[in-house]
């Protein structure tokens, strides 16, 4: 699609039960910039959710957001994946009897580590889809109020990043290791873009198995940018200081737990590309903006406001730990969660009320703290909103 002068994205990056920090940031912003809007939507893993639902709406942002921190705020952990014990003990049994089979095929195979059948029912409810589909979307597409959403998922078969899109006169792209495909986007695009791997099995779509969307996603803000947009909210759920190289310990440590193993393998999941995407826009911009025809480039500026906590999510998850459900929590603990000073694994299943408030006030403090900058970024000026 070309860009239309102003069209604004709003790109959401996954994080699982860190995700509610979007809808406590974006809460904030209905509250000082109640008639914003965003044409083109996408996410993936967990703000896949979060996209889907502003894409399904027809609601204005501030009621949109309300319903959708309702949404959050009522959300338990048997919501997203069964914590029972014959469903784990069931699956676990699977697990080792195909491994001391050598693979034979003695029981129906488990396809992941816990059974998220309930995360299906509970978005069939959120979303009002009681065939899979999102009415709300094709009709925020008819009536321009949407112009694209896209929802990034991993496909398994070949290794592929695929970007499922939905909108009004839009143009297929292909890179290297990504493309699009355009369809109608269900619950299962939503299913298989957060399908965390090996916790959550993967969803099938058409002929093809896929996960998490995070995985091979090596460029987030391109689908934003094939969908037509020239201005970005980009918001992601990782603190900037993760990604800073420390100092090597004085002393001997530990040696490192399952848990921790598996946060740093969720993490470059999670490890999202954003602060490259940034940085090589800010490139194009300034070579576009020396340039003497840029319009000769086939290039257009694009402005870029990116979002990340003010302080590290997964620091937190230990001290909501003891609030699980004591099977789940139990399991947890044998993988050393309790061992972990940051716990990744436990922030991104830890879908329990206190925590996700914690995340939805945080997000909210953020955008106030950040308020001059957004209005700038948005040329409006917040309104002084009862909060």
């Amino acid at each position: 699609m070309e860009p239309e002068s102003g069209k604004l994205a709003l790109v959401l990056a996954g994080g699982g039960a860190r995700a509610a920090y979007q809808v406590g940031f974006l809460r904030q912003m209905s509250r000082y910039f109640p008639e914003l809007n965003f044409p083109v939507l996408t996410g993936v893993s967990a703000g896949a959710i979060n996209a889907a639902h502003l894409a399904n709406t027809a609601d204005a942002f501030p009621v949109a957001m309300d319903k959708l921190v309702n949404l959050w705020e009522g959300l338990t952990i048997d919501q997203v994946f069964r914590t029972d014990l014959p469903a784990i003990a069931s699956i676990m049994s699977k697990w080792a009897l195909r491994l001391v089979s050598g693979g034979m095929y003695l029981s129906p195979p488990a396809r992941g580590m816990v059974d998220n059948t309930p995360l299906r029912r509970f978005l069939e409810k959120a979303l009002s889809s009681a065939d899979g589909h999102l009415p709300g979307v094709e009709e925020n597409i008819r009536t321009g109020r949407l112009s694209a959403l896209g929802l990034t998922t991993t496909n398994y078969t070949n290794g592929e990043s695929n970007t499922w899109i939905q909108g009004s006169n839009l143009s297929d792209w292909e890179r290297p290791g990504r493309r699009s495909i355009q369809d109608r986007i269900t619950i299962d695009h939503i299913m298989a873009s957060s399908a965390l791997p090996l916790f959550f099995p993967a969803g099938q779509i058409g002929n093809d198995w896929h996960g998490d969307g995070g995985v091979r996603l090596t460029s987030p803000l391109s689908p934003a940018l094939h969908l037509g947009a020239n201005r970005m909210i980009a918001i992601s759920t990782q603190y900037t200081g993760c990604h800073r190289p420390s100092a090597l310990s004085q002393s001997p440590h530990e040696y490192p737990s399952p848990a921790t193993l598996i946060g740093l393998m969720l993490d470059s999941v999670f490890l999202d590309m954003l602060d490259y995407d940034a940085l090589n826009t800010r490139r194009v911009n300034a070579l576009l903006e020396a340039h003497s025809h840029p319009q000769d480039t086939g290039l257009h500026p694009v402005e870029l406001l990116l979002i990340r906590p003010s302080v590290d999510l997964s620091m937190l998850a230990n001290e909501y730990e003891s609030r699980l459900p004591r099977t789940f929590r139990f399991a947890t603990r044998g993988l050393g969660t309790r061992e972990a000073r940051r716990s990744d694994m436990l922030a991104t299943l830890l879908f329990e009320h206190g925590y996700i408030r914690r995340m939805i006030a945080i997000g909210e403090n953020d955008c106030s703290k950040r308020l001059d900058e957004i209005a700038a970024f948005l040329a409006l000026t917040p309104t002084l909103a009862k909060v």
